[in-house]
C-alpha cells in the first residue's frame, strides 16, 4: 500500500451540495430555506432556547434539582461493622464516632449482610429483618 494509492471506499464519499447554483440543481431559487421567515433570510438566526419571544423552557421549569433531600441524612451500616465498635451500647453518635456514617446523618439502618458474634444493644437504630435476628441470636437486642 502507498500514500498516493489510497482513497476513500466506493460510495463512501458524495459531492457535497451547492446551494443555489441554478434550477437544475434541485437547490437553486430559495436554496432549501423555503420562501419567507426569518430562516430564510440571511443573518436570520437566533440564539438557542429563543421561542420567539415565549417564555422559553429552560425558564419555564423550575430549578430546584433533582437531589434527593433524604438522601444525606439516611446511612446505612452492615452487621460485621458493628463488631468494629467498641462499646455494647451503640447509638447513631457512637456510630459517627467511630466513623461508620457521617457526620450529617441522623437516620441509621442496619443491614444483615455478613455475621455478627459481639452482643450489641442498638437504640434509635432501626434494622431490617434479617439483622434483628442475626444481633437477637447474638444475644443484642434493638430498640428503635
Amino acid at each position: 500500500m502507498f500514500l498516493n494509492t489510497i482513497q476513500p471506499s466506493e460510495g463512501s464519499t458524495q459531492a457535497k451540495r451547492r446551494m443555489g447554483r441554478g434550477i437544475g440543481s434541485g437547490l437553486g431559487k430559495t436554496g432549501g430555506r423555503g420562501h419567507k421567515g426569518q430562516k430564510s433570510r440571511a443573518g436570520g438566526f437566533h440564539k438557542v432556547g429563543f421561542e420567539g419571544g415565549q417564555m422559553p423552557l429552560q425558564r419555564r421549569l423550575p430549578k430546584r434539582g433533582f437531589k434527593s433531600f433524604t438522601s444525606v441524612e439516611n446511612a446505612e451500616v452492615r452487621l460485621d461493622k458493628l463488631e468494629l465498635v467498641a462499646v455494647n451500647e451503640i447509638s447513631v453518635l457512637v456510630l459517627k464516632q467511630a466513623g461508620l456514617v457521617g457526620a450529617d446523618v441522623s437516620n441509621v439502618k442496619v443491614i444483615a449482610s455478613g455475621a455478627i458474634s459481639k452482643v450489641v444493644n442498638l437504640k434509635g437504630i432501626k434494622a431490617t429483618k434479617g439483622a434483628r435476628v442475626a444481633i437477637e441470636a447474638a444475644g443484642g437486642k434493638v430498640e428503635e
